[in-house]
């Protein structure tokens, strides 16, 4: 790992534990053991490097998700998204880290101005996963699949909150239960 992807692991480690504006510069140099020069080389602003912090997790969750639905398609694709969001939670997978609530929505809220990069960076990360989950629908009527899409994107975002702030461990499981109903519900 060079020094720039230390940097940038440490600081996302940080503040996704902690929040960005709580954790200062200074931290992210003691932990990573990298000099200040050269964190100002690869990033002149904190806000460079949030955003380099944003890009990491999104390959990563994205890289993550898509493997796990990848396994199925349609409503079992929807099913394994569930199924993921329970691992997350739970810490039953070693392939993503440990559970701290959503990485983007906590950061959106640290930067709220929706015309700042940061923040745009993470609607764009939600938008590429609503466009992962639409391709996993379009084994499905489009009907069926556009009636869907928007419970089902809200159905994840509210089990993500769910656990985050509610501590409810077994909401990727409850928000599984109400997609198999819906799914019911639209005859598919």
């Amino acid at each position: 790992m060079d020094k720039r992807e230390q940097l940038v692991s440490v600081a996302f480690d940080l503040f996704y534990r902690h929040g960005v504006h709580a954790v200062g510069i200074n931290r992210v140099l003691a932990e990573s053991g990298i000099a200040k020069k050269t964190l100002y080389h690869y990033f002149p602003s904190k806000d460079e490097l949030v955003a380099a912090t944003v890009s990491y997790r999104d390959h990563g969750f994205v890289q993550w998700l898509q493997q796990r639905l990848d396994l199925a398609e349609g409503y079992e694709a929807v099913m394994a998204l569930f199924d993921a969001l329970d691992d997350w939670f739970n810490g039953r997978d070693p392939s993503i880290q440990p559970f701290y609530g959503c990485f983007f929505i906590n950061v959106s809220a640290e930067f709220g101005n929706p015309e700042h990069p940061v923040h745009q960076q993470c609607a764009a990360h939600k938008q590429q996963l609503a466009a992962l989950i639409r391709q996993r629908l379009e084994s499905m009527p489009k009907y069926a699949a556009d009636s869907l899409i928007d419970a089902l994107l809200l159905l994840k975002e509210g089990a993500i909150v769910q656990a985050s702030v509610a501590g409810d461990l077994e909401a990727g499981l409850k928000a599984k239960a109400v997609a198999q109903r819906l799914f019911s519900l639209a005859n598919v």
